[in-house]
This record gives structure tokens, C-alpha cells and sequence, in this order.
């Protein structure tokens, strides 16, 4: 992943979209609503999703204009409103250790920072980039409330499928790095093949980022997680590490939080998550189009399993 965001070319081109976001998200007649909207987009996060963005550009032998560059500070834009709402529906009080806006706000204020943020994305793609663009950061959005909907829906059911799982994070989490290749792509005018390859590519990505995102809620300390360990357990949602681990022995579900995480982190769940998620990455290889640019080529081809082998060292570091 550091591969990607050190890139000279992407590096240079994230510096470009960092104003832009924060111009965006300023723009405001209310000063509190653009205090707000900064605390957020200032929080940390490695602007993973617009760096896809740009590398899709690249990958498509066109250097980032500024369409791409407003592309790619829409997508991180959507990213950060949808952070509020979540934080909002779990009552969160902390996130990558410092308090929410909920927390520091109170939830009305922090719902209204949220629309604004999503709201301006929207705006801004319609007016400065391109309404095919518009139209796929628009049905992103719909995805992403229909993912969170659906993992909503269910909260504390132990028969929680598999497939249930798997089509909410495709919604809440997925969509959105598919969207991030996709409106690179249309920006460069690829092929319709090119385009769906390049989505598809992003999708499963996507799908990996969010699965070890999971798993580390299950195996990572507090302080590395930057919000408390076990988090989903508490809210109820039983993500896709857990619903495979249960499906071997549904011993391992505890009434009690701590004595379930202990249960789980006894069972086979590290590896086999991790196997799962080298499964999704070769699908992702498969689907990527023809890069000619060497270096760009070596990058989107490496970024999946490199993120797998990242969260590998982090998951051995905590077992030994």
C-alpha cells in the first residue's frame, strides 16, 4: 500500500486532491458546518480510495487532470460523510483515536455535517467533473445506504448468512473502491470492457480491505485499532471472519464479548480469513485490463496481495 501512496506521480496528485477536499468541504456558508466537515477530513486516514483513482488514471496513460483530481476528492468526500453516519449509528465516541463528532457535537450537528459532506461531493461531480461521473458516485451513495441498511437489519441474529454478509460490505464498503477505479476510467474514456474490468478490479479489492478490516477488529489491540477492540461483537454485527469461524463451531459466540474474542482468537480464523481474502485477490488480478505503464502495472497488480501480507505481519505480530 505504501508502494502506491509513494508513487512520485499519485504522491503529487494526492497533494492536488487534499486541497481540493478541503476546499470542498469548506465551502459552507456556515462557519460550524465547515469547522465540522474539516475535523473530519483532517482526522488521519491514508487516502486510499482517491489514490486508486489517480492510479487508475495512470494505468490508462492519462495523467490526472483536474476532473480526476475533483473525482477522486469526491470519492474520499463520500467516504468521510459515510464515517459519520456510521459513527452516528454506533454511537461511537472515538475513531482513530480521537472523538467522533457525535461525541464532540452531539448526533444532530454530526447529521447535518454528514449530509453536507455527501451532499457537496454530489455537487461538486455534477458541476466539475461529468454526469456519467455524477451518476456512478450517486448509485454509490444508494449502495452504500443499502449495505449499512442491510447489516442494520442483522444486528444480533446469529443466523446471519454468509451471503448476507458478503452483499452488505459489497454495498457499504466495496462500492465505494469500485467507484474509485470506475470514474477514473470513464474519465480516461476506456472501453466499456475496460471500464467493468477496472470496477470489477476495485470491487474486490474493496471486498479484501473490508474483510481484514474485520478481522483485526476481532484480533487487534485498542490502541492499534484506534477505537475499541471487538466493536462489531458489541454492536451485534457478526462479520464475515466470525460467520466462518461459527460455521465450524458455533461454540465460539459468547453472550460475553471478551470471552467470545478470546474463543475466536483460539480457532483457525486468522489463516482462514487470510486464505479467503488471497482468493478475492487473484479474482482481482484476473480482472485488471492491460497496463502498459511498467511501474503502474507493478503497482495495481501488487496492491492486493501486499495489503494481505500487511495485515498478516500485524495479525503474527500480535501472536507472538
Amino acid at each position: 500500500m505504501d508502494e502506491l501512496l509513494n508513487t512520485p506521480a499519485i504522491a503529487h496528485g494526492l497533494r492536488k486532491v487534499e486541497t481540493r477536499i478541503r476546499r470542498l468541504a469548506g465551502s459552507s456558508a456556515l462557519p460550524g458546518i465547515n469547522a465540522g466537515a474539516d475535523r473530519i477530513i483532517t482526522a488521519g486516514g491514508k487516502r486510499l480510495r482517491p489514490a486508486l483513482t489517480l492510479a487508475t488514471s495512470l494505468a490508462f496513460g492519462k495523467t490526472p487532470d483536474r476532473r480526476v483530481i475533483t473525482a477522486a476528492a469526491c470519492v474520499e468526500l463520500i467516504h468521510a460523510g459515510s464515517l459519520v453516519h456510521d459513527d452516528l449509528m454506533d454511537h461511537a465516541m472515538q475513531r482513530r483515536g480521537a472523538r467522533t463528532l457525535n461525541a464532540e457535537l452531539g448526533e444532530g450537528k454530526a447529521l447535518v455535517i454528514g449530509d453536507f459532506i455527501l451532499a457537496r461531493a454530489g455537487l461538486a461531480a455534477i458541476t466539475a467533473v461529468s454526469r456519467p461521473v455524477a451518476e456512478v458516485l450517486a448509485a454509490t451513495v444508494v449502495e452504500l445506504a443499502e449495505g449499512q441498511f442491510l447489516e442494520t437489519a442483522d444486528q444480533f441474529n446469529r443466523e446471519r448468512t454468509v451471503e448476507s454478509a458478503l452483499r452488505s460490505i459489497t454495498g457499504k464498503t466495496a462500492a465505494l473502491f469500485r467507484a474509485s477505479c470506475l470514474v477514473a476510467a470513464i474519465c480516461a474514456h476506456a472501453s466499456d470492457e475496460d471500464r467493468a474490468r477496472m470496477a470489477l478490479y476495485g470491487e474486490r479489492f474493496g471486498l479484501i480491505f473490508q474483510i481484514l478490516d474485520d478481522l483485526l477488529d476481532l484480533t487487534a489491540p485498542t490502541e492499534r485499532l484506534g477505537k475499541p477492540a471487538g466493536n462489531d461483537l458489541r454492536q451485534g454485527v457478526y462479520t464475515l471472519p466470525v460467520l466462518r469461524a461459527m460455521a465450524k463451531d458455533p461454540s465460539v459466540l459468547h453472550d460475553d464479548v471478551d470471552a467470545t474474542l478470546a474463543a475466536l482468537r483460539e480457532t483457525t480464523i486468522v489463516g482462514d480469513t487470510l486464505e479467503h481474502c488471497r482468493g478475492l485477490a487473484s479474482d482481482a488480478l484476473s480482472a485488471l485490463p492491460v497496463i502498459h505503464d511498467r511501474d503502474i502495472a507493478a503497482i495495481m497488480y501488487g496492491l492486493p496481495t501486499a495489503y494481505i501480507d500487511h495485515v498478516e505481519r500485524q495479525t503474527l505480530t500480535r501472536a507472538s
